[in-house]
């Protein structure tokens, strides 16, 4: 566990097992822990890197309005900073976004990337939807805003899991590290306003595009795009799962994602 100071932030991150690097980068809301679930099965062949983002979590928070590609950059200070010369990424949801960025800004970087739950641009009603859950937080407490945001995540499957929303609400409500209304609102206005498609042709490299079936956030059509557009990207919708994969199916999201980065290997090292 450590803070690296980068481009005026610093930015906290945890680093965990051994071998090829992996970087993991959280979505709206979110910072390093929603990849908590999944890490431990990653970290026992690949050596995770996982974060907060600007403004989330334990890292610095952000300093006036931001872009997405203001995100990608302090990633990819962090990898600089920590003498990595490239890396697999994996994005869930704005993570993403993040990861679209950086590999047409620093596709040096790159080794493969992995789009989870994510797209290369919001259409109308997405824009409307992540700019109110951004001012959500304004105006009503932690608890109201999680079980208002819950139900665009989570399938009705999970909502039949014995206590599964009450322990999720709960870790919720104890977690000590909750983004500040200002930082969520800066966040979703990064979301709202990304548009990369006219460049996601340009990403090279092997790229795995992971959807839920059930995903009504940012519904499968958008990862559709996404494969469709990007060259040599594989395109694979899990059944019976959501926006909040991550959360909720995080074994299979583990297997799908061991599967793609066994077939992968990075091509630069550090001497």
């Amino acid at each position: 566990m450590t803070k690296i100071r980068v481009n005026g932030i610093d930015l906290y991150c945890e680093i965990a097992g051994v071998g090829e690097p992996l970087l993991l980068i959280g979505g709206f809301g979110c910072d390093h822990m929603i990849w908590s679930q999944v890490a431990a099965a990653l970290s026992s062949r690949y050596r995770v890197i996982s974060f907060d983002n600007r403004g989330m979590g334990q890292s610095s928070p952000s300093q006036g309005p931001y872009a997405i590609r203001d995100l990608a950059e302090d990633a990819a200070a962090l990898l600089d900073a920590i003498e990595i010369e490239q890396v697999h990424i994996a994005g869930h949801s704005m993570g993403g976004q993040i990861a679209q960025e950086m590999a047409l800004g620093r596709p040096d970087l790159v080794g493969s990337l992995l789009l989870l739950s994510s797209c290369a641009t919001c259409d109308e009603r997405g824009k409307s939807l992540i700019e109110q859950h951004g001012k959500l937080p304004a105006i009503a407490d932690t608890r109201t805003c999680a079980l208002l945001i819950m139900p665009w995540l989570y399938t009705n499957a999970f909502y039949l899991r014995p206590g599964a929303i009450e322990e999720l609400l709960d870790w919720i409500l104890r977690y000590p590290y909750q983004p500040t209304p200002t930082e969520l609102e800066r966040q979703s206005h990064a979301i709202s306003t990304f548009d990369a498609t006219d460049r996601i042709g340009g990403i090279n490299g092997p790229t795995l595009v992971m959807v839920g079936a059930e995903d009504i956030m940012i519904p499968p059509g958008f990862s559709r795009h996404l494969a469709e557009a990007i060259p040599n990207a594989q395109l694979e919708i899990l059944p019976g799962t959501g926006h909040g994969l991550l959360v909720e199916s995080p074994a299979v999201v583990a297997a799908v994602m061991l599967a793609f980065l066994s077939k992968q290997r990075i091509k630069k090292t550090r001497k």
